[in-house]
C-alpha cells in the first residue's frame, strides 16, 4: 500500500478554514441559528425546548417587560435569554447542573442581557420561587407533580405557569397547546394561573 504525503500550501488555511466554517453552519441546530450556541459535550446532558417551543411558551405565558421568568431546570439559559430580548423582561435561571449554570452565564453576556437575567446553582424543587411572575418547566412527570403544591403555595395570585410536555396530576390548566417544532415532532404545552 502506497502512503501518500500530503503537503500543505502557505495559503491552505484560506481554504480550509471556510469549509469547515460552512459544515459547521449547516450542521448547526435550530437554536444556534436563532443565536444560542450549540452546547460542547462536556456540559453534559439535557433535553433542551426546542427554540421556537421556548418562544411560543412566553407567548402563552403572556410575558411582558414587567414580568420577572422563572426557568426551573433552565439548561443553557434560553427560556430567560429569550425572554430578556425579546420582552425585556426580567429573568432567572434555576439549574442544578453547574455547567450549564457557566454556559448559561456566557450566553447572557454574549447576547447582553447579564443586566437582565441571572442563573442559579439550585435544585427546581427547592428553590424558592416568590418573586416570579412567570414560571415555565420541563422537567419530568415526577417533578412536577412535587413542584405543584410548592408553585401553588409561594406564587401569587395571577402568576403563571408554563409546562412543556408534562401536566400536574388533577390540576387542571387553563389552556392546553400542541405545538410543532421545525424538525416536525409535537410538543405538548400547558398554562396555569395561580388563583383562577
Amino acid at each position: 500500500m502506497k502512503v501518500r504525503k500530503i503537503v500543505l500550501t502557505p495559503g491552505w488555511r484560506r481554504v480550509v478554514v471556510p469549509i469547515v466554517w460552512v459544515v459547521a453552519t449547516l450542521a448547526m441546530s435550530d437554536g444556534a441559528r436563532a443565536g444560542f450556541q450549540t452546547p460542547t459535550p462536556n456540559l453534559g446532558r439535557f433535553d433542551p425546548s426546542p427554540i421556537e417551543v421556548a418562544e411560543r411558551m412566553l407567548q402563552l405565558a403572556d410575558v411582558i417587560r414587567d414580568d420577572v421568568v422563572y426557568d426551573l431546570g433552565s439548561g443553557d439559559g434560553r427560556i430567560v435569554i429569550l425572554a430578556a430580548r425579546r420582552y425585556g423582561a426580567r429573568g432567572v435561571g434555576v439549574e442544578i447542573d453547574p455547567k450549564l449554570v457557566w454556559f448559561s452565564r456566557q450566553e447572557a453576556k454574549r447576547h447582553q442581557v447579564e443586566h437582565l437575567v441571572s442563573f442559579r446553582h439550585a435544585d427546581a424543587l427547592t428553590a424558592a420561587v416568590s418573586a416570579a411572575t412567570v414560571v415555565t418547566v420541563f422537567l419530568t412527570p415526577e417533578a412536577n407533580l412535587l413542584l405543584r403544591p410548592k408553585l401553588q403555595r409561594e406564587l401569587r395570585p395571577g402568576a403563571r405557569v408554563v409546562s412543556h410536555e408534562h401536566h400536574m396530576g388533577d390540576w387542571p390548566p387553563q389552556r392546553v397547546e400542541r405545538v410543532m417544532a421545525k424538525n416536525r415532532t409535537f410538543h405538548t404545552l400547558y398554562l396555569w394561573r395561580i388563583g383562577s
